[in-house]
């Protein structure tokens, strides 16, 4: 399953409690958790501080997760600055339908784009807290997991020096292409995956939003999303065939397609900007059970991706984060590893049904525009049943704000 502990070339091998991998979301939050309960810990990242501050990714958050933030004083910057949304918008058969949850259940979505996210956990980690964090590491390896003495070892990329760190835990949080994922073998790890056979062109304008909330456009072209990231920027996304070469698509054509998808009678109309993201992304899924292994806790993307079709991936990632820092510190700090040992069935309860979820609201995206009259028909009757029927809306409302798998 991992190596063996090397010997390090660069003197005395160090030591820490917990040992982190991967500065998004997860592991920064799991590393302000640890620091915040004087619990110290080391987060080793492969790229740069400037590099995952302004990369861009998701920026959707339930309102449960955006309180687990504040509980645990990571969510200042966040709730002066993000958008709070209490409605959105579906748009097929040439109609406007609005969709508003927070009326149905009090509860709303944040919109704070995860780049922003970020940069707040690292300074509050690095800066404020003192936390240790190393960037641009290489060549991360991970030993004896099966042991209590687990270790982890990198090159520094200023030295070119192999470091060792002595460790209890592990939490990998460095995503599928990690270190962490490449030491699962087939006989412990069962890795379950679903390719929903779509893509989606991920464009980012920099433009204004064109309404006040997300529209979903159900068309029989295709899928096409509007999100708000900024005043200034906008998310929009335009269902394409997998593996399609951005380059297919021109400006003109995108903000074309873009007006006849989301188009509807009272619309206002799209405002066009400049494209500053374009990039396919090909629809899949999978989640890696169980999500320990000996003394490696797997969490965020590492351990289960969820397409961007229901924005629950970064919720996932803290929904990890906020269990396993909880867990880590009682551990370490009471000798109660009741947290510990629950982790993989906690996660794996909320990430199976955000999968379903995700999977469902597929259908409704993408039945239009599946050449298959039965599914379109089919799909335009679920969506009059949303809006016809207060236990449809209110069951889809619990789903899509995240308030059904408990927290």
């Amino acid at each position: 399953m991992t190596s063996p502990t090397p010997h390090s070339n660069s003197g005395e091998a160090q030591r820490s409690p917990v040992v982190v991998i991967g500065a998004g979301p997860a592991g920064l939050t799991i590393g302000n958790i640890l620091r915040a309960a004087s619990v110290d810990c080391v987060v080793l990242e492969i790229e740069t501080r400037e590099f995952i501050e302004q990369r861009p990714r998701a920026g959707v958050l339930e309102e449960w997760a955006v309180r687990g933030l504040e509980q645990r004083g990571l969510a200042v910057n966040l709730l002066e600055r993000a958008q709070r949304h209490a409605e959105c918008e579906f748009r097929f058969g040439g109609e406007r339908y609005r969709f508003e949850y927070a009326e149905l259940t009090g509860h709303h979505h944040w919109i704070y784009p995860q780049q922003l996210l970020v940069t707040d956990l690292v300074r509050e980690y690095a800066d404020v807290r003192g936390g240790d964090i190393r960037f641009g590491v290489r060549d991360v390896e991970l030993h004896d997991l099966d042991t209590d003495r687990p270790s982890v070892s990198y090159t520094d990329p200023e030295s070119g020096e192999r470091v060792l760190i002595h460790c209890d835990f592990v939490a990998g949080c460095d995503g599928a292409r990690g270190a962490t994922r490449a030491v699962l073998t087939p006989d412990r790890a069962h890795i379950s995956r679903y390719d929903y056979g779509i893509g989606w062109l991920a464009l980012l304008a920099e433009a204004p939003p064109s309404n006040d909330c997300v529209v979903f456009g159900m068309h029989p072209n295709g899928f096409a999303g509007h999100m708000a990231r900024s005043p200034e920027v906008t998310r929009y996304y335009l269902e394409c065939p997998p593996g399609d070469d951005p380059e297919n698509w021109s400006h003109d054509r995108v903000w074309s397609e873009l007006r006849e998808r989301l188009g509807a009678a009272g619309a206002p109309p799209l405002t066009e900007g400049r494209l500053i993201e374009k990039r396919v992304l090909d629809m899949h899924s999978y989640v890696v059970e169980p999500m320990v292994f000996g003394r490696l806790f797997l969490a965020g993307d590492a351990a289960h991706l969820t397409a961007p079709i229901a924005a629950k991936g970064m919720n996932l990632a803290l929904h990890d984060a906020f269990l396993l820092g909880d867990a880590l510190i009682a551990q370490l700090g009471k000798g109660d590893g009741t947290g510990l040992s629950g982790y993989s069935a906690a996660c794996l309860g909320r990430v199976w049904d955000y999968q379903e979820f995700s999977q469902w609201l597929s259908d409704i995206y993408h039945g239009t525009s599946s050449d298959d009259p039965y599914r379109a028909g089919t799909t335009l009757a679920r969506l009059r049943r949303l809006f016809g029927s207060p236990s449809a809306a209110s069951a889809f409302a619990e789903q899509y704000l995240g308030k059904g798998s408990g927290y």
